[in-house]
């Protein structure tokens, strides 16, 4: 497996810095706060919760858009399957820090 990228990082880094139990972070909010930009930011956040590393766990009404947002929190954060399926993945992300 190839290592994370920089990008990735970034966006693992805003998504632990940004959720709390009651309010995740949306996609905008992430490429915002890990400084990239939106498209890239949206092709990795796809593929990072393909690979279990994101979660999401609820969505949420914004102003700027007529359906729901996805809110992000990493896997560890989001209880049930989600952090089952990246048990291993978290501790191999940090470890890589």
């Amino acid at each position: 497996m190839r290592p994370a990228g920089e990008v990735h990082q970034a966006l693992l880094q805003a998504c632990a810095a940004l959720a709390t139990a009651q309010r995740g972070a949306t996609l905008r909010e992430l490429a915002a706060q890990a400084c990239v930009g939106r498209a890239v930011a949206g092709a990795t956040v796809k593929n990072m919760r393909r690979a279990g590393v994101l979660a999401v766990p609820r969505t949420r009404i914004v102003t700027y858009r007529n359906r729901p947002v996805a809110e992000y929190v990493p896997a560890s954060m989001a209880g049930g399957a989600a952090n089952d399926a990246s048990a291993g993945v978290i501790p191999l992300l940090q470890a890589w820090r």
